[in-house]
């Protein structure tokens, strides 16, 4: 479908880089979101603005969502001027915000009943991937369905993943988002000891980053902890949406969890100190003032950038797993 008119719900963090990426490829656009600021200025740059979601889906053929929370993500699906009252028989919705796979399962057949095609696309690698259209996305539905919307999701992402039916990608984001926040807690903690060891901060950096205790969150989050703008444009009320929902799926089947737990606590006191809205990295700020230090390093960047050229995005194919 790469002459398909895509409308796009949601132009937050991540939503506005990826309709962006959209816009730049010169597809026809259709934006909405509350903030009619930013779709005043997508309109600027070409898009067409809707007025209701049913609106925005009566006049595209893919709808795309990428919004803060499965609530959000309900309210905009199922009010009376929501993307349901205006899809039908071969529109595509894609679910492209971090949900609850409960959510995309109860909302998926009544997309069918109307005609319509569900998918699931969350995507991961940061706000700065997102701009260059090089972030990863987990794709879960059928097949067929992945298929027909691969040519969209190859603009929008680089390595795209198809998981397997719906709800799969959901399961995987939260997972992935989890791991991400743990490892950002044990940087703050290492950082911070190594600060309080006396250790140059640079020189500590460097070292992690050509060790085994390399990760993706170090090479990002540590350089804008660094910095001291800790601004990763995510914030701990998201982290505590997704580790709760992570955390979550682990209860509901019985498995014995013991450091989602603890992060989810200590995001939650991060919260409590610092307010909901504060950057996720800031979770560095606990051991900062109970040492009394701050831990900067010189010449890091206030907010990251994606080097790598675009390249049309491409299936990932796991290892020895046929393509159905």
């Amino acid at each position: 479908m790469n002459n398909a008119r895509i409308g796009f719900i949601g132009l937050g963090n991540v939503g506005s880089k990826l309709a962006g990426n959209l816009l730049h490829h010169g597809i026809d656009l259709t934006v909405l979101d509350l903030n009619t600021e930013l779709v005043a200025e997508f309109v600027k740059k070409g898009a067409k603005a809707a007025t209701s979601p049913k609106d925005l889906t009566e006049k595209t053929d893919i709808v795309i969502t990428c919004l803060p929370s499965p609530a959000a993500s309900a309210d905009v699906m199922e009010r009376a001027d929501g993307i349901l009252a205006g899809m039908s028989a071969g529109k595509i919705w894609i679910e492209m915000s971090t949900t609850d796979a409960e959510e995309i399962q109860r909302l998926a057949p009544k997309v069918e009943a109307k005609g319509g095609t569900a998918m699931e696309c969350p995507v991961s690698g940061g706000c700065h991937r997102a701009a260059t259209g090089n972030i990863a996305i987990f794709a879960g539905g059928p097949r067929a369905s992945f298929e027909k919307v691969l040519p969209t999701l190859s603009i929008l992402g680089r390595e795209i993943l198809h998981t397997g039916p719906l709800g799969t990608a959901s399961k995987l984001k939260v997972m992935t988002n989890y791991l991400c926040t743990v490892h950002l807690v044990a940087l703050a903690e290492a950082l911070s000891t190594c600060k309080v060891l006396g250790l140059d901060m640079n020189t500590t950096y460097e070292a992690i980053r050509i060790s085994s205790g390399n990760s993706f969150v170090h090479e990002t989050e540590s350089q804008v902890i660094l910095n001291g703008s800790r601004d990763i444009n995510f914030t701990m009320d998201l982290v505590i949406k997704d580790v709760g929902l992570f955390d979550s799926l682990a209860k509901a089947h019985q498995v014995p969890l013991e450091l989602s737990p603890l992060i989810l606590n200590i995001f939650k006191d991060g919260q409590r100190r610092y307010g909901p809205r504060e950057f996720s990295p800031n979770i560095i700020r606990r051991l900062e003032d109970a040492c009394n230090i701050k831990v900067l390093g010189v010449g890091f960047p206030a907010e990251m950038s994606d080097s790598q050229p675009k390249v049309p995005g491409y299936e990932v194919v796991p290892k020895n797993r046929a393509v159905h």
